[in-house]
């Protein structure tokens, strides 16, 4: 076999896994914000989507008004922290407090239903607010400049979201498994009736959670804004791929969210690379395998069988 046919092999291998890596990264932080809201609430949750879409649109409108202003760079980066934190607690607040703490307990179907309903008038709110044209948000993107590694150029901030994802996942296990607000929240997870009579406030829990996860929800879209142009419509896409992540990992499990979005984003970013009309196609095709072999995901939580 000739070196060169060889060093092209590993060259394309490298980029496939180095593309799939940066779009699973992406694709972990918006997925754990609904995976850990499933985990706890039991409430799969339609309106992540719309987190995303306003946490992408803050940050673009934001971060374009700073620059146009000629104010410090390092003020985009915090503006994508910042809205991510704003829009958790607003959106976390409202959607929990003002509709799900009256679904607990009822039909799933009824549950996912309200949240589509929900999910369908914010995406009204966003066209009124944002209007249809694109907004955009390069900068830190550009600022931070770009690396040539293995013959092939990529930019510090796509590489960054790696880091990033990396950093979520290990404070998530951190929190859950070292710390007794994790405890706690294991506890609600595991029995809910036994948790309130420990003393456990589990509205707070369930609160707390909501807001979290809406903070993961409204993070992605602001941290993956600057590489995209920011349209209507981006709330959809990505609640469907965060739905098959989180139904390959296994509902519930932020190891399964963190495997199921870099397998998602590995495959993805062969089929674009190699097949590029069959790029949602295998994604889709993978997520009704697993439904079929295994349909609670590859990594769900034991279930609690209650006598």
């Amino acid at each position: 076999m000739p070196d060169g046919f060889l060093l092209d092999m590993l060259q394309a291998l490298f980029t496939i896994l180095t593309d799939g890596l940066i779009y699973g990264s992406y694709l972990f932080i918006v997925a754990v914000g609904l995976t850990v809201i499933f985990g706890v609430q039991r409430v799969l949750n339609v309106t992540h989507g719309s987190f995303y879409a306003f946490g992408a649109y803050l940050a673009a409108y934001l971060g374009a008004m700073w620059y146009d202003n000629e104010l410090p760079d390092f003020g985009g980066f915090v503006i994508i922290f910042l809205v991510a934190i704003v829009v958790g607690i607003v959106f976390g607040v409202l959607i929990e407090r003002g509709l799900l703490k009256h679904l607990y307990g009822k039909d799933e179907h009824i549950v996912v239903l309200a949240t589509f309903a929900a999910f369908l008038a914010l995406e009204g709110v966003g066209l009124f607010i944002w209007g249809t044209d694109p907004y955009f948000f390069y900068q830190p993107q550009a600022m931070l400049g770009f690396v040539e590694i293995v013959g092939m150029t990529y930019d510090y901030y796509n590489l960054s979201l790696i880091a990033l994802a990396f950093i979520i996942a290990m404070a998530l296990w951190y929190f859950l498994a070292r710390t007794i607000r994790g405890r706690m929240l294991q506890a609600v997870i595991f029995d809910r009736e036994i948790s309130q009579a420990m003393g456990i406030n589990v509205t707070a829990v369930f609160l707390g959670t909501f807001i979290l996860g809406t903070m993961l929800g409204a993070l992605g879209g602001a941290a993956i804004a600057p590489t995209i142009s920011v349209l209507p419509g981006i709330g959809v896409e990505v609640i469907v791929l965060a739905f098959a992540v989180v139904v390959i990992g296994g509902m519930g499990s932020v190891p399964g969210a963190l495997i199921g979005s870099i397998l998602v984003g590995v495959v993805r970013a062969a089929a674009v690379h190699e097949f590029p009309h069959a790029e949602m196609f295998v994604i889709y095709a993978i997520m009704a395998i697993v439904l079929v072999f295994r349909p609670e995901g590859l990594f769900a939580p034991p279930k609690v069988r209650k006598i």
